[in-house]
């Protein structure tokens, strides 16, 4: 079985964030959102592999890429306000961008599909 590179890297996202909330200084309302934000991309990315239409799995992932941007903005806060520091920063948000762009394929490619078989173009 292949590996499901998107699951993947969105679990070492949440887990990274994670891990790194419980060691730095920042709000409390920030780190609660940037815990949210990135779990979420990982759950709605679990859920996706389980959706009950491709059109579920297109909903959940849609979702995961918006989750996927919000946490790419609490990064951007965490790092403006100090609280990371530069090379943590680039490194969740590259691990952002490649799930964003992952997901974004992967949007167009179950659209593609939904065409096909809905007879839309």
């Amino acid at each position: 079985m292949p590996k499901n590179y998107l699951l993947i890297y969105s679990e070492q996202l949440a887990t990274s964030i994670e891990l790194m909330c419980q060691n730095i200084k920042a709000p409390s309302n920030t780190l609660f959102q940037i815990r949210k934000s990135s779990s979420s991309v990982y759950a709605n990315i679990r859920e996706a592999n389980y959706g009950q239409s491709k059109a579920d799995m297109l909903s959940k992932f849609e979702i995961a890429l918006k989750e996927c941007s919000e946490t790419e903005g609490w990064l951007q806060l965490l790092f403006n306000t100090n609280s990371i520091d530069v090379e943590t920063y680039k490194e969740y948000r590259n691990i952002c961008g490649r799930i964003r762009r992952m997901l974004i394929s992967s949007c167009k490619t179950l659209k593609g599909h939904k065409n096909i078989f809905d007879g839309s173009d």
